[in-house]
């Protein structure tokens, strides 16, 4: 598959991905995609931005442009990812479309969403707490909904949602096409792929457990007191959107706010916002109205802003997989960018373990000079 055209689509999704300017498709696209047309579950893991979004959007709305009667549920882990997904495949439906489609998640108006309800949307996308409140109230119906994708599923069981989600499955047909997409195949994904896929062809691309290759990687050693000073540095020397990851929510809001003091166009992102205002945050940097973002780990998944130039981890991240997943928001869909960590000396155990995972051979190169001395 050399190009989207090989593929049997429906024109109007063929002209849709030719104003979303997709002629290429990436590996993880090349190798789901076919076999997801032709009604295969799909296992499915690959590096963020790599385009996984269309690796399961096509194959879903060629299901609901082709049957009438057909119907997808789509699951993300969190609102910011829903309402990207949502948005793309609306795109790929296209202005034009008979098919109703809804955003279920937290933080939105819970009347507005039973109102589209009523509509009987053929496409629903949501997080798998607010899917749940409205099947518990019978507002949702999914017992003929055959299309399942589950987007980002390492990061649903991580967040606590193991529960929900197969509460969720328990009103959906056993008959269902599914397509699981996983940034790693761990022991519980590869479990729960086995209890509610169905012959499943694996798709991986890349590893996984990698960051992007295009990603410059940088660490900064420096003392606590010298954070701040050494942050407006490097925002001084870097061109193009950033995104500061920061620990807390609170660290967040105050380190937007001293910046823009100091005249850098900084916004903060984090959990306590409210949907609308998150919305309207992400928005305003995706249109460069600010060019940095303060954020929490919030940010870490599914923000696909492909003008991202630099990640900076002010606070280093908790674990290897947390740092891969905040530097995939830059080099997105080929392009290239760079990360940097502020390491302080409380940090360092916590720099070898990703600087580990960033170059797994270089213990095993030392180890062979060793045995060839």
């Amino acid at each position: 598959m050399k190009n989207f055209n090989a593929l049997a689509l429906p024109k109007t999704l063929h002209r849709a991905l030719d104003n979303m300017a997709f002629y290429q498709p990436t590996p993880i696209q090349i190798k789901a995609i076919p076999p997801a047309l032709s009604g295969r579950d799909i296992l499915g893991s690959a590096q963020t931005g790599t385009g996984k979004t269309a690796a399961f959007g096509i194959p879903l709305v060629t299901k609901l442009m082709s049957n009438a009667q057909s119907k997808a549920l789509v699951l993300a882990p969190t609102r910011e990812l829903a309402t990207q997904v949502i948005s793309q495949l609306q795109t790929m439906l296209g202005k034009q479309s008979n098919v109703k489609s809804t955003l279920l998640i937290g933080g939105a108006s819970m009347l507005k969403q039973i109102r589209q309800l009523r509509d009987h949307p053929r496409l629903i996308v949501g997080t798998p707490g607010r899917i749940n409140d409205h099947l518990e109230r019978n507002h949702l119906k999914l017992h003929d909904t055959g299309f399942l994708v589950l987007d980002e599923t390492d990061r649903m069981l991580d967040m606590g949602f193991t529960i929900q989600v197969e509460k969720i499955m328990a009103h959906m047909p056993e008959s269902r096409q599914t397509l699981l997409f996983s940034a790693t195949l761990s022991k519980h994904i590869i479990k729960i792929s086995k209890k509610y896929l169905s012959d499943p062809l694996q798709v991986i691309v890349d590893n996984p457990s990698a960051p992007a290759k295009k990603i410059k990687h940088k660490a900064l050693r420096m003392s606590v007191k010298q954070k701040y000073s050494k942050l407006t540095e490097q925002l001084d020397q870097c061109d193009g959107s950033i995104i500061v990851f920061v620990k807390t929510k609170y660290q967040a809001s105050k380190l937007a706010t001293k910046l823009s003091k100091q005249q850098y166009r900084a916004i903060a992102m984090h959990g306590d916002l409210r949907q609308n205002k998150r919305e309207r945050v992400l928005a305003a940097f995706r249109k460069r109205k600010y060019r940095i973002l303060v954020a929490t780990d919030i940010a870490a998944r599914g923000l696909d802003i492909h003008h991202i130039k630099h990640v900076i981890n002010y606070d280093i991240p908790q674990c290897s997989e947390d740092y891969i997943h905040r530097v995939g928001r830059t080099a997105r869909a080929g392009t290239t960018g760079s990360a940097m960590c502020f390491v302080t000396p409380a940090d360092e155990k916590k720099w070898r373990i990703i600087n580990k995972t960033l170059n797994p051979t270089v213990k095993k190169n030392k180890a062979k000079k060793q045995l060839n001395k």
